[in-house]
């Protein structure tokens, strides 16, 4: 058995501190990564403000989660949420151009055909026909097997049968 004498011990205490003080620390001043745990739980927390309709709530927390954790893989359906938010509460235009962010920001996202339909369902409600028309197409086009394919091919029927088929190309 090692046997040390108060000298060693002391000498091994200098070279620990020695250590430490010569190695560089971290700076204490950066902001603290944050762990994907508290990204989770951020946008659950944001979530719920959603689900209460709390929508002033819920969009600024989406906005504070994309500041906050803008890699995480929850950013693009933060993104979709916020333009949710601004629908809900009537901000049309705010809410077409959180989709279209959404569209060009993340292109791989889960959440475009959504993006692309509630863009179309705006169109719709500003009259916008023609634009409306080419976003319902266009889910139907690119995401022929989703819901959101079912619900475009409704609004699309639904313009149809109101007499006055929009053109699909310029005349």
């Amino acid at each position: 058995m090692a046997r040390f004498t108060t000298g060693s011990v002391r000498g091994i205490a200098a070279t620990m501190l020695l250590f430490a003080i010569l190695t560089p620390a971290p700076n204490l001043f950066a902001a603290t990564p944050q762990l994907p745990d508290a990204a989770h739980r951020l946008y659950d927390r944001v979530m719920e403000e959603f689900r209460h309709k709390d929508y002033p709530a819920a969009l600024a927390g989406f906005r504070f989660f994309l500041e906050l954790h803008g890699q995480s893989s929850l950013s693009a359906n933060a993104q979709y949420w916020m333009g949710e938010c601004q629908y809900r509460m009537g901000r049309h235009n705010d809410a077409l151009a959180s989709f279209f962010k959404l569209i060009s920001d993340y292109p791989m996202s889960q959440k475009l055909a959504a993006s692309t339909l509630k863009i179309g369902q705006i169109y719709t409600k500003q009259g916008d026909r023609e634009k409306a028309q080419m976003m319902y197409e266009r889910v139907t086009g690119q995401y022929p097997d989703s819901p959101e394919a079912d619900v475009a091919r409704k609004a699309l029927d639904a313009e149809a049968a109101k007499g006055e088929p929009i053109a699909t190309e310029p005349s």
